[in-house]
């Protein structure tokens, strides 16, 4: 395996990286892993010692998602490193929140740079060497893009984009054999979450609020993308695959009263 994976240093991008490290090597294969952050960091450097235990050829590179050159560049460089590519995660994300009607256009632009047009630019880039290979895209969405989320700033509508983006991929690249698919977390600890759930109220909270009893962890999403990226999702194109725990169904659940209606 092949791959390239944005915002590899920590989070889901870390866990998927060395998913599929430990899933090469108990195939006798190695895998080869593009892990691609912003830039240089301890988490970076850590997870490249990681992927070498895992007997694996790691590539760190460096690179701002959110702008027009670094995707091509990135994925030019694992391409010359491999000879190729079977998968591309396309994982880096931020968010910025705050109201819309207080929203400044350069952040609007940023967010969506990052998150949505990120993964127009990889697809692009790494077009001919996953048509060479008949591999698989997989883009990090969110449950937040299709359930609509206030005081997010464009996050929501970032990730409805790229979630439709991938669906529209799917579509002109099936033919050449490259399936498209969307992982749509619900809530993770993330480093980007770490905050939130250092409040153990909330953290517990949280917790409740899922079918399932807790939050996901980074690796309950790199499962799953190693799915969509493996020979067993070999039939799945164009499709958003909602890993929430049942969250995002529990809405009606969860209305004050609800406990109290009687039978008819």
């Amino acid at each position: 395996m092949r791959v390239l994976v944005t915002g590899a240093a920590s989070g889901i991008g870390r866990a998927t990286c060395l998913r599929l490290a430990r899933d090469a090597r108990a195939q006798g294969r190695k895998a080869q892993v593009a892990a691609v952050d912003i830039g240089p960091s301890p988490g970076l450097d850590a997870l490249i010692d990681e992927l070498r235990k895992q007997e694996a050829e790691p590539l760190a590179l460096h690179g701002d998602m959110g702008s027009v050159d670094a995707p091509g560049r990135v994925v030019s460089e694992a391409v010359g490193r491999f000879g190729g590519l079977d998968g591309l995660v396309s994982n880096a994300g931020i968010n910025r929140p705050g109201p819309l009607v207080e929203y400044s256009v350069d952040d609007w632009d940023r967010v969506f740079a990052v998150n949505t047009r990120a993964t127009w630019l990889l697809a692009k880039a790494a077009y001919p060497a996953l048509k060479a290979s008949r591999g698989a895209i997989v883009a990090v969405g969110s449950m937040s893009g299709s359930n609509p989320h206030a005081n997010l700033g464009p996050y929501g509508p970032t990730k409805a984009a790229v979630i439709m983006l991938a669906q529209v991929l799917a579509q002109e690249l099936g033919r050449d054999g490259i399936r498209v698919n969307t992982v749509s977390p619900g809530m993770v600890r993330t480093g980007m979450t770490a905050q939130v759930y250092a409040d153990q109220r909330i953290a517990s909270e949280r917790d409740a609020l899922v079918p399932l009893g807790r939050v996901a962890t980074p690796e309950d999403m790199a499962d799953v993308i190693a799915f969509l990226l493996g020979p067993d999702s070999r039939y799945v194109n164009g499709h958003d695959l909602v890993v929430d725990g049942g969250v995002a169904g529990n809405f009606l659940g969860r209305l004050p009263g609800i406990s109290q209606i009687t039978r008819g």
